[in-house]
């Protein structure tokens, strides 16, 4: 008796499991965003049901739920919040000229806020030169600090941040710190506990908030800002640890770039923040939205990307600065792991004559995204896209030249987690000056790089080129 029953109801555990996989394959066929995903979830959720659901059902969602309804709801605050910034920011817009041959004309159909003019936007370049600036912003605050960071560290850099957050607090500013609990799952709850007991308002980003986004871990907010009274911002690469002053036994010399941004700019910074913290908390922080023009008078656009967007931000705005280059393109990132449409439109580029560089790091903080970058090298050998490794310590930096009249610096990496998986943010600047400040800056960093033969993948062992290629398909989870 007990064997028969056992028997049926493991063909019923069979066809039920194996039914589910049948239904998320479909769902898969529908959901996930390029075919070649799609048909790799599809033929692992059929054949291998038992490990493809739970891996699909963490992993294999791409579209943030309802991060976007609440920007849409005409009753709510942040949609208040939200006019409020446009209406501030519309006298300051960037002139037509500098719009669309800078920025695109995308920008007026994808993004919410302007272009602006009238900022002043200043390089900081390493350690150093950022946190003297984040900390001298922090102090300077009398009203309000918007803070947030992908990953904190509990170490000297960590509670020396703390502590000036909680000066602040006690001062009788109005502190909100965001933090990404992914980033900052090493983070102590002490660590935690006694920012909230200084005053400070605390919250983690919740992407698992929502029953659309439940199970899904493969979202981050990989935003970094500090915005002081609505009048300074500095966003970047950095987050805050010792090892990014430096003081890492791991990497040593620690190579990153930021932007100190002052102007009707920093008022389009605020609006990420509210939105990120309007979804972590259900509430709108009380800011100001009254912005005063700098004397530079530089073109910036900020520009706020994530899984939430209805259509591809990140990656058109990537593909669109590459294709508007005529005479030079570089490109600065820790990870290279871009998909077919960005690839394509690099080897176009450098195809019809443009210079085309891109800097990496010599060493590697994450294996996979590091090993996936080896397998590129062939396509970019045939379109004669130069290569460089940087040598001394980790280079970090997020940073793209674009001829000498655009250029962006901010948290986007080029790979398929900051074009399509993660909350970033980048400025862009459509200025000669700041161009040549940003070339001058990357100069430096290929002086202190080797340039890749892009031919010596072909004589690497064949146990390295399949590590390579299994590298490459499980980097969109990494």
């Amino acid at each position: 008796m007990w064997a028969e029953y056992w028997n049926y109801f493991f063909r019923f555990q069979l066809l039920f499991v194996h039914g589910l996989g049948v239904l998320n394959a479909i769902h898969a066929a529908f959901k996930v965003r390029t075919p070649q995903a799609a048909l790799g979830w599809a033929v692992a959720l059929v054949t291998f049901p038992y490990f493809a659901i739970p891996l699909y059902w963490i992993f294999g969602r791409t579209k943030f739920i309802g991060y976007r309804s609440a920007a849409t709801d005409k009753s709510g605050p942040l949609y208040a919040a939200a006019q409020a910034a446009v209406a501030a920011l519309e006298p300051f817009a960037a002139a037509s000229g500098a719009t669309t041959d800078g920025f695109g004309r995308w920008r007026k159909r994808l993004t919410t806020l302007p272009a602006t003019h009238g900022n002043h936007i200043e390089l900081l370049v390493d350690g150093d030169a950022t946190f003297d600036a984040i900390f001298a912003a922090i102090d300077s605050a009398r009203d309000y600090l918007l803070v947030q960071f992908f990953i904190v560290r509990d170490d000297a850099l960590g509670m020396k941040f703390q502590q000036r957050l909680i000066e602040r607090a006690r001062a009788g500013v109005k502190v909100y710190f965001l933090y990404d609990e992914v980033g900052c799952h090493n983070l102590p709850r002490k660590w935690l506990r006694v920012l909230r007991e200084g005053g400070v308002s605390v919250e983690g980003f919740k992407t698992t908030r929502g029953r659309g986004n439940r199970f899904q871990l493969n979202f981050r907010n990989h935003r970094k800002i500090v915005i002081a009274d609505g009048r300074e911002a500095i966003t970047g690469g950095f987050n805050v640890g010792d090892e990014y002053l430096g003081r890492g036994k791991r990497f040593g010399p620690w190579r990153d770039t930021c932007v100190r941004v002052r102007g009707p700019a920093v008022r389009a910074a605020q609006l990420p923040f509210i939105e990120d913290w309007h979804w972590a908390t259900d509430e709108v922080p009380d800011v100001s939205w009254t912005p005063a023009a700098s004397d530079a008078d530089q073109s910036a656009l900020v520009l706020a990307t994530g899984p939430a967007d209805e259509a591809e931000r990140c990656s058109l705005a990537f593909i669109d600065a590459v294709n508007s280059a005529r005479n030079r393109l570089w490109i600065s990132s820790p990870y290279f792991v871009p998909d077919s449409t960005v690839l394509t439109a690099l080897e176009l580029a450098a195809l019809r004559g443009v210079e085309v560089r891109v800097l990496l790091p010599s060493r590697a903080d994450h294996l996979l995204p590091m090993l996936s970058s080896f397998s590129y090298y062939e396509s970019l050998a045939s379109a004669g896209i130069g290569l460089w490794r940087y040598q001394p310590g980790f280079l970090h930096q997020k940073a793209l030249l674009v001829d000498d009249r655009l250029a962006a610096v901010g948290s986007v990496n080029v790979d398929y987690r900051s074009f399509h998986l993660n909350f970033e943010l980048v400025v862009m600047v459509m200025d000669e000056g700041f161009a040549g400040q940003v070339e001058g800056m990357m100069k430096k960093d290929f002086e202190r790089s080797r340039r890749v033969d892009l031919a010596e993948y072909r004589d690497r062992p064949w146990w390295f080129k399949a590590a390579v290629r299994l590298a490459r398909l499980l980097s969109p989870v990494e």
